[in-house]
């Protein structure tokens, strides 16, 4: 007979198959059996659409299975309040569902723990923290923007072994090679917003779109990826594809509050400009990611040159890199590198944790997290 954790890791495979697809809501995915054999599985698909528990008591009424009795395993703690859907504790009890294994609390503090409280009050048998890192892990952007309103920032970089961008006359496609370019097609689609700074948009006109990337159902093409550029002058050119595409409603030019009037009516006309404000030295950006997480932006993937890279990482704003390096050497003093800006000391540098490398045909992926980052 399968253990409780045997079935959670199916109920986390489940939940992993939406990736890129349930924003703003979390990834959740759940599994349904009885004396160890799996009579349901379900997994949350999108956001308004039922969620995990709902799939799988609906699965195992398909197939014939009497939900009486069984046992739940899911991801998250079931959602006790109504949202867009129906209380999911409401749903388990409906269903006579005798046993409910949790492996994450709800991040909520408002929330946490309250589901197992009313369903305990209702006769069912909770138990909770099954695999419960695992689980958390797997919505650490939707579970820091809970915490803090703020969107999670992931860093993306992909540069030469001695950390260049480009040359310095600017030239840098392509620096890795497919395998990598497919990853990083990936971290676009587990994001909401990517993010760069005018330089690159001037340098190098790029698309920002999602490319190469397998939707799980035919038809639906998912959320679309929200594209922010970092403006503070009101140069990006109004040719540029970011305003001339199919997705220019996606697109935001962040400007500061001394923009040229002329350059700010003419970017009106072509997408949504907004403004934030200054710091010492550049955009407060915290102020704007408190902007966007009000926007339901649970993930912002910073794809920035050096300055724009850094400046995240100087305000203490990035939660993740992600740095692909291909084994090339450019060299040169004005080679433009992946991280710019002032510099950090060495004994205040950035400390990673998490630290993961993957081989990407002949390049390398570091995926990491930073320490101490609060929350």
């Amino acid at each position: 007979m399968p253990s409780d954790e045997q079935l959670m890791r199916g109920a986390l495979r489940l939940a992993k198959r939406a990736a890129g697809e349930t924003s703003p809501n979390p990834l959740v995915g759940a599994v349904m059996a009885r004396r160890g054999k799996i009579i349901g599985r379900g997994w949350h698909h999108r956001a308004g659409l039922p969620h995990a528990e709902v799939e799988a008591i609906a699965d195992a009424k398909r197939k014939g299975n009497p939900t009486k009795g069984a046992t739940l395993y899911v991801t998250l703690e079931p959602c006790s309040t109504s949202g867009r859907m129906p209380p999911c504790t409401r749903a388990i009890i409906g269903a006579g569902i005798s046993r409910v294994v949790v492996a994450a609390t709800d991040p909520n503090p408002e929330h946490a723990g309250r589901a197992f409280r009313l369903l305990k009050r209702q006769g069912v048998t909770v138990e909770h923290g099954v695999l419960a890192e695992q689980a958390t892990e797997i919505n650490v952007a939707f579970n820091h923007w809970i915490m803090t309103g703020l969107p999670f920032v992931t860093v993306k970089a992909a540069m030469t072994l001695d950390g260049k961008i480009a040359t310095a006359s600017g030239e840098s496609k392509w620096i890795t090679g497919p395998e990598a370019r497919r990853e990083g097609m990936k971290l676009r689609h587990e994001a909401d917003a990517i993010l760069v700074g005018v330089n690159t948009i001037i340098a190098d006109d790029p698309g920002l779109t999602l490319r190469d990337v397998r939707r799980p159902k035919a038809g639906w093409l998912g959320p679309v990826l929200r594209r922010i550029i970092l403006d503070p002058r009101a140069r990006t050119p109004l040719g540029s594809q970011v305003l001339n595409d199919e997705f220019t409603e996606q697109t935001t030019v962040v400007v500061s509050p001394g923009a040229p009037a002329g350059r700010l009516a003419k970017l009106k006309q072509c997408c949504r400009v907004i403004k934030c404000p200054l710091a010492k030295q550049g955009f407060n950006l915290k102020s704007l990611l408190g902007k966007l997480g009000q926007q339901d932006c649970t993930h912002l993937l910073v794809e920035g040159g050096g300055e724009t890279n850094a400046a995240f990482i100087e305000a203490a704003l990035a939660r993740r890199m992600a740095f692909f390096y291909a084994p090339k050497i450019l060299g040169g003093r004005e080679a433009r590198t992946a991280v710019a800006g002032r510099g950090l000391p060495l004994a205040g540098g950035l400390r990673l944790e998490k630290i993961r490398w993957r081989n990407l045909g002949s390049d390398l992926m570091l995926t990491a997290r930073v320490a101490d980052a609060q929350p």
